[in-house]
């Protein structure tokens, strides 16, 4: 095709949920980062953020909770909707945290034509795409069923490396199922564990409407079946957070002058979940931590996150045949700047204007940066209390815990120093003492505030 469009197939990823692969080193350093999940039930502490957790979940859901959110409540039930789908193909859904100028730009070139049909905007941006889709669903999937049996795929064993986490930790799985009384394998819960809100909860408000495509759908056929069957899907965590987050991080990466408005978006694609009934709150930092953590070890180009041969998710798939494997990425940083002069180029020609100033021509539901912080200040721990005080009373600091973090920054804001981007992050830290923030070099990944940040890396961006 002409102007470096690239027509590709994909699986529809709410058509069923992806078997786990092996574990790798980086599905490793996720387990780990997450586990602490496994220990709630031990804790006065754990289990009070577990009680808030399903009842924060229900109420968000029933409408009987109210955060910010981009959109008044009915019409955020129907942007959840939509987001059921998964464009990790080419993340044209996610676009319009780029405006309503830069966005439709963007969807110009990269949109998707059908649930398996999709255009790219350029060879460089879908191989970067399908690599960090790799490299983050990896990670996310491998969760789901480690943390419900201590699986690969609901059945196989774990590696030896993978079981030794559970046992260091002394935690157990099934850490939802066993909470809400829907432990795995039993009458209506998921048949390996951590069974989701739609069969805990003791209200799910359904959601009526067109779904991504304009067909007409509700929350049940994304959940039960039969456009995705989530019923022996585990919960923990969240897959389209972690995609959200996957997404967002990168689009802000390529267009900077959009960065923050992406991590909002992000943020609603996560929240959307919830709404759906699919996903717990922790479900969704859960997410949102991992993709953050790989983002960051990605852009570090940390040698165990790049040139690894991973499964594309978002590639033709036959059914009974093995998935074809990501274009491998041995310099991760010189793949995110090919793609952001292919992006810069595509956008200018789209828009007609220069990027900065289509950036400005915003009149979406992410124009108004006070609202903006308002809904992500929601999102950052949704409330839940405090598990580890030892953490929510201080900033911790980023650059000696995890200073590859600040890469998440310099890559979008070169004229800073991985030093300057790493004290950034520390002084806007969101809360603190959360369930995943344990005092590890993980944990403080689920504090980080990378719109704050963003603000503070390019203060004359105000918008």
């Amino acid at each position: 095709m002409n102007d470096g469009l690239k027509l590709g197939l994909a699986v529809a990823c709410t058509l069923a949920p992806l078997g786990a692969q092996a574990q790798t080193a980086t599905n490793l350093a996720v387990l780990k980062g997450l586990a602490p999940v496994t220990v709630l039930a031990r804790t006065a502490a754990g289990r009070a953020a577990l009680g808030a957790n399903f009842a924060v979940t229900g109420g968000i859901q029933t409408g009987t909770l109210r955060p910010s959110t981009p959109l008044p409540f009915a019409e955020q039930q129907q942007q959840a909707l939509r987001d059921a789908f998964i464009t990790d193909g080419d993340l044209s859904e996610l676009a319009d945290g780029l405006g309503t100028t830069l966005g439709a730009a963007y969807q110009a070139r990269a949109h998707y034509l059908d649930r398996e049909h999709f255009t790219s905007l350029s060879p460089a941006v879908a191989d970067l795409i399908a690599y960090t889709n790799a490299v983050t669903g990896g990670g996310s999937q491998s969760g789901k069923y480690f943390f419900a049996n201590a699986t690969r795929d609901g059945k196989a064993p774990v590696s030896d490396d993978a079981a030794a986490i559970l046992k260091a930790s002394g935690g157990a799985t099934d850490p939802f199922g066993r909470a809400y009384g829907r432990p795995g394998g039993s009458p209506g819960a998921d048949a390996f564990g951590d069974s989701r809100p739609f069969q805990t909860e003791p209200n799910v408000l359904q959601i009526t409407g067109p779904d991504y495509f304009g067909v007409p759908a509700n929350n049940d056929v994304y959940n039960r079946g039969p456009i995705s069957n989530l019923i022996d899907s585990p919960s923990f965590p969240s897959g389209h957070t972690t995609y959200g987050y996957m997404g967002g991080i990168l689009l802000a990466v390529l267009v900077p002058s959009r960065y923050r408005q992406s991590i909002a978006r992000a943020a609603e694609y996560g929240h959307d979940r919830i709404l759906m009934g699919a996903h717990y709150a922790m479900d969704v930092l859960g997410g949102r931590t991992l993709a953050t953590y790989d983002l960051a070890h990605l852009l570090a180009n940390d040698p165990a996150y790049v040139g690894q041969t991973l499964k594309d998710y978002a590639a033709p798939f036959t059914p009974g045949q093995p998935r074809r494997d990501a274009p491998v990425l041995t310099d991760y940083r010189a793949a995110v700047k090919a793609a952001q002069a292919d992006m810069a180029a595509a956008l200018a020609a789209g828009c007609g204007d220069a990027v900065d100033s289509c950036a400005r021509q915003d009149i979406g539901r992410f124009s108004d940066p006070t609202a903006n912080r308002a809904f992500i200040a929601s999102t950052q721990t949704y409330g839940l209390p405090v598990v580890y005080p030892e953490t929510a009373g201080r900033l911790e600091d980023v650059g000696a815990l995890a200073p590859e973090a600040g890469y998440l920054l310099t890559a979008a804001f070169p004229a800073l120093t991985l030093e300057e981007a790493d004290r950034i992050l520390t002084e806007t830290e969101g809360p603190g003492g959360g369930f995943l923030d344990d005092g590890s070099a993980f944990g403080v990944y689920s504090r980080l505030d990378l719109s704050a940040a963003a603000a503070r890396a390019a203060p004359a961006d105000r918008k």
